[in-house]
């Protein structure tokens, strides 16, 4: 098969990967705000949409981490099929974990395929360690991160608020969620769109339709940012459920605080180039507020099995890539 017909597939499989990653990942930015009825579900997703094409199309930092910093795209001899074997392992993760209701990772499916591809396809060696280590720090790191801060801006909302009328405090943060669900959705865009970004510019350069992997051109941040906004305006309301009220039940204060924390790491996370899951923050951050809260509040049984999965995602995504990578070099 010609490369430009393989560079073509994998524009298609990424900008399909963007768009399952809208809505398996809308949660994200809009479940407190629906569950605690700040916005009507259909305002979720309009709002979303709009702010994550937003943010996604103002930074490339994490694009350029994604596209360089695990494998170097100019030492494969097959890298446009590495990539088309990432895509598709990432997009069966994704899909399964979103037909489950399960909150996984689009960002760990991604870093685990690309790494089981470039294996599969050219050894360990080709992996960039210290790239590697860098972006799995950022992933380990961040959620736990959240947690803190999330379970120290309820401890303090929670001193400053604790003689006002509970229906008045409910009142004045569901209207502040509107703003920090705008924030969340920015936040959300200009990190996880930079993911299919990077994808795309690791594979023109393998190509050789460009040099390196510090240009993202604008045709590519426009459809990415495009693909995750229209994959967001479908939403997905089961990981919606298990994110809104099956963690613990979440009052208007409750989702101002996890929105207000989970968006400022992950902001912090793109102004750095680091690639974090928005899934993973989100969660800890709400998991943080629900223990300041009330510590028996929060349903840890489930919180348990959310996070075996963000545990098995990158290497079950890597093995499902290297086995899609050998069946792709059967006819290369």
């Amino acid at each position: 098969m010609d490369t430009y017909i393989w560079v073509g597939v994998v524009i298609f499989l990424a900008l399909a990967f963007d768009f399952i990653n809208g809505f398996h990942d809308t949660a994200n930015a809009i479940a407190t705000s629906v569950s605690t009825r700040a916005l009507s579900p259909r305002m979720a997703i309009i709002l979303a949409s709009m702010m994550n094409f937003i943010g996604a199309v103002m930074f490339t930092g994490v694009a350029k981490t994604i596209g360089g910093k695990i494998a170097d795209p100019r030492i494969l001899e097959h890298g446009v099929q590495v990539v088309v074997a990432t895509l598709l392992g990432a997009i069966i993760w994704n899909l399964l974990t979103w037909w489950a209701g399960i909150p996984s990772s689009s960002s760990h499916a991604l870093i685990g395929s690309l790494t089981g591809a470039v294996i599969s396809s050219e050894g360990f060696h080709a992996i960039n360690s210290s790239g590697f280590v860098d972006i799995l720090k950022g992933l380990i790191f961040s959620p736990l991160i959240a947690f803190a801060i999330g379970f120290i801006v309820m401890w303090i909302l929670k001193q400053i608020f604790a003689k006002s009328s509970p229906h008045q405090v409910n009142k004045v943060f569901r209207s502040g969620q509107i703003l920090t669900a705008a924030f969340q959705s920015f936040t959300h865009g200009t990190n996880d769109a930079q993911k299919a970004m990077g994808i795309i510019t690791f594979a023109l350069v393998t190509a050789n339709v460009q040099d390196n992997t510090d240009h993202i051109p604008l045709w590519v941040k426009i459809s990415a940012a495009t693909a995750m906004a229209l994959g967001t305006s479908i939403g997905g309301w089961k990981i919606i459920k298990t994110m809104g009220t099956k963690i613990f039940k979440i009052e208007p204060i409750n989702g101002f605080a996890a929105d207000v924390t989970s968006a400022s790491v992950i902001f912090t996370a793109t102004l750095t180039k680091l690639p974090v899951s928005t899934t993973h923050v989100i969660t800890s951050a709400i998991l943080g507020v629900g223990s300041a809260k009330r510590f028996s509040a929060v349903k840890w049984d489930l919180a348990g099995r959310i996070v075996i999965s963000w545990i098995i995602t990158i290497p079950i995504a890597a093995i499902v890539a290297a086995l899609i990578y050998r069946v792709i070099a059967l006819f290369i």
